[in-house]
């Protein structure tokens, strides 16, 4: 799978607006065999007894050469908690949790593990390449999936990440890596329905959990911030079945809320300018998609949408440079444009 990286400058000009798109065109190769096997050796398996007397599991990923960082609704209502390294157990300590992001370190003795580097997960790039390494249910193995980043969402002065890689019941927790093996996020939750999103929580919120004090395992703790009323949800949750499901008034409806709250994101302009595509208002389509682009200049999306109506205008010159732009982006960008050439 090669997928393209930004790197050259391309100027795209709109009878409606100038778009300037910084797009950086590095196309990188896979990650080699050795490096994969390398990441796998910092992964650990999260095995816990519940206190009805069921099983649970998990994925982790060490981030010193004793303490595994992985979601915390992993350990929930866990009697015994161990981590399994290559067939190996090792039992938990102590935890050191952020209950509300979903993420917890646990401590472990003895287990000598190989501790990940970390990335910057701030400077993060829509389409950028990454890795995710899971070991879903109960299996030993891990298994790889490279993907891109597809959306990246403000939250609490920091980045959630929605990529294209898919995790299954016990991947939670599993790593995500850029393509230099540098650990970027922590798959978390998703979004309900057979074209679910997927998200990550940044890597920053661990380095600053790292910081913290250690709390027993079995701890009191409050729900995480996704499983909240689906009013007290995130802007970027409320927004995902409406928009998959065509509810285009209640895509516009939220929409105008986002950006009232958050006028610096550029994902809420472009749900906004969405509906108002959708429910034929393409001059202010027109504005809205802009206000995206001048927030995020590379914004796929947003780009795909301008391209999309400057074709429907027959405007096919100022169509053809935002397919230059996307093709340099990522090639896949192009394809879900014209999907039958």
């Amino acid at each position: 799978m090669h997928i393209a990286k930004f790197c050259s400058i391309f100027l795209v000009s709109c009878s409606y607006f100038s778009l300037a798109c910084n797009a950086q065109a590095a196309v990188l190769p896979e990650p080699s065999m050795e490096l994969l096997h390398d990441l796998k050796q910092s992964m650990v398996k999260i095995s816990t007894t519940t206190k009805n007397g069921g099983h649970g599991f998990g994925t982790g990923v060490a981030v010193s050469k004793d303490h595994v960082v992985t979601n915390c609704h992993v350990l929930n209502n866990a009697n015994g908690i161990s981590i399994s390294k290559w067939g190996t157990e090792y039992p938990a300590e102590s935890l050191q949790a952020d209950w509300k992001h979903d993420l917890c370190i646990l401590k472990v003795q003895y287990a000598d593990l190989k501790p990940i580097a970390m990335a910057d997960s701030s400077k993060l790039n829509y389409e950028q390449q990454v890795i995710s390494i899971s070991m879903p249910n109960d299996s030993p193995a891990p298994f790889v999936a490279l993907s891109t980043v597809k959306a990246l969402y403000t939250y609490d002065n920091e980045q959630v990440i929605r990529t294209q890689a898919a995790f299954a019941i016990g991947a939670s927790g599993s790593p995500v890596f850029d393509y230099e093996g540098k650990l970027i996020a922590i798959s978390t939750f998703k979004s309900p329905g057979k074209n679910a999103y997927y998200y990550n929580m940044p890597i920053n919120m661990v380095r600053a959990l790292l910081l913290t004090e250690s709390v027993p395992l079995n701890s009191v703790h409050a729900a995480p911030f996704w499983d909240a009323a689906e009013n007290d949800r995130p802007f970027f949750m409320q927004i995902v079945l409406p928009y998959q499901n065509n509810r285009w008034q209640d895509v516009q409806v939220i929409a105008k809320n986002w950006v009232e709250k958050e006028p610096a994101s550029a994902e809420a302009w472009y749900y906004l300018g969405k509906s108002s595509q959708n429910l034929a208002d393409i001059n202010s389509a027109k504005t809205h998609f802009s206000r995206a682009l001048s927030l995020q200049a590379n914004h796929p999306a947003s780009l795909q949408a301008v391209a999309q109506i400057a074709q429907t205008e027959g405007k096919q010159s100022e169509a053809d440079k935002i397919r230059v732009t996307l093709k340099e982006i990522n090639p896949q960008l192009l394809e879900e444009l014209d999907p039958a050439k």
